[in-house]
């Protein structure tokens, strides 16, 4: 997943994975913004999986034995 990161007029940061809607997260420093939203795009994936949502980045992380 493409994280995208930018520096506020403030000097605050912002990192937002656009790909997964509500992952938008703002940081004191750019190392800050970028773990911030890391941690949010995982909560957010174990709550679709936790719901019965597909996540599909996750495809190609777990396999089920037969």
């Amino acid at each position: 997943m493409l994280i995208d990161i930018e520096r506020e007029e403030d000097g605050r940061w912002i990192a937002e994975i656009t790909e997964m809607p509500g992952t938008l997260v703002y940081g004191g420093t750019r190392e800050e913004a970028i773990n911030k939203v890391k941690a949010l795009a995982l909560r957010v994936m174990a709550d679709r999986l936790e719901n019965g949502e597909e996540v599909r980045d996750l495809k190609q992380v777990f396999d089920v034995a037969s």
